[in-house]
């Protein structure tokens, strides 16, 4: 970012009183930027002992399939955007029952907060963003064709937790690559 976000005036990069990270300065007002983790929500939501997943019809992981999920909105809560997501990918209502699984991606800087849902009356569809959706039982996963770490994660848990009836929420960190230089 080499202009102001606040005022449009060049910026320099340094590290400000107090901080330890180098971030770009306003030259002229002096505002910081920073840049921080992006926060994704999700549902992992269920219907009759079978699992909601969504074919990707965007990049990254095209053709692929994920738990309908995406980038928090500004001014909304987890678990308003973990419904909005489905709704948007999924054209589903859920019914957010808890935090289910939580990570931290660190050399993407991401945070992925998925939560345990109730697919509401076991509709569904697909949204701009999805070639298809469809409910799954363990058995049928497309378990080499899930788009990502944390959704592999998710379900796994789920279905091992699914075999004691105790959902209790996982906290884990993926990837241990915390440098961002390759």
């Amino acid at each position: 970012m080499n202009f102001c976000t606040n005022c449009g005036q060049k910026t320099k990069e340094a590290i400000p009183l107090g901080d330890h990270q180098l971030r770009r300065i306003c030259t002229a007002c002096g505002f910081i930027h920073y840049v921080n983790p992006k926060v994704i929500c999700g549902a992992l939501a269920i219907w009759e002992n079978k699992v909601l997943l969504c074919r990707r019809a965007i990049e990254p992981r095209y053709g692929l399939w994920t738990l309908p999920a995406g980038y928090m909105e500004l001014y909304e809560t987890m678990e308003q955007g973990a419904a909005r997501e489905t709704r948007e990918e999924a054209e589903a209502e859920v019914d957010i029952q808890q935090l289910y699984c939580m990570y931290n991606i660190p050399r993407i800087g991401q945070i992925y907060a998925l939560f345990k849902s109730n697919l509401v009356n076991g509709e569904f569809g697909a949204g701009d963003e999805t070639i298809e959706s469809r409910l799954f039982t363990e058995e049928e996963i497309p378990w080499d064709d899930l788009a990502f770490p944390s959704v592999e994660r998710t379900l796994r848990h789920y279905f091992e937790d699914r075999k004691t009836d105790q959902f209790e929420m996982h906290l884990e960190t993926l990837g241990t690559r915390l440098d961002h230089t390759g």
